[in-house]
């Protein structure tokens, strides 16, 4: 999509912080960040949400990436939390598929009310 934000910065005209790359997706840091770590993993085909007909084949693949990108970032082993909002409710900011990966520091209880707060 010629105005999507995330399709911008896969196609690298616009600068990221670049965690993880392969053939299906890109994965690069927030520059909103909601916690220490906070790194999002977008797929490299434009795909407006999840309930946009997305391959099972992508959103698997970009699953089976979390793991590493959490390995990369160093928290693979203390633990963190993978979001992926869809639909005007959920707080999208980017109409563009893509999973948080969220850590750095011990989570909170997720609220309905969208805040994190402590357990």
């Amino acid at each position: 999509m010629d105005d999507c934000l995330f399709c911008k910065i896969v196609a690298g005209d616009i600068p990221s912080a670049k965690v993880y790359e392969d053939d299906i997706c890109y994965a690069f840091d927030d520059i909103e960040p909601e916690a220490p770590v906070h790194t999002l993993i977008v797929p490299k085909v434009h795909y407006d949400n999840l309930a946009a007909d997305v391959p099972a084949e992508v959103i698997g693949h970009m699953m089976s990436v979390v793991p590493e990108v959490a390995r990369l970032k160093g928290i693979g082993e203390s633990g963190y939390r993978t979001v992926v909002n869809t639909g005007p409710d959920s707080a999208a900011t980017v109409g563009h598929l893509h999973v948080h990966v969220l850590g750095g520091t011990k989570m909170g209880r997720f609220t309905f009310e969208g805040s994190l707060r402590e357990a």
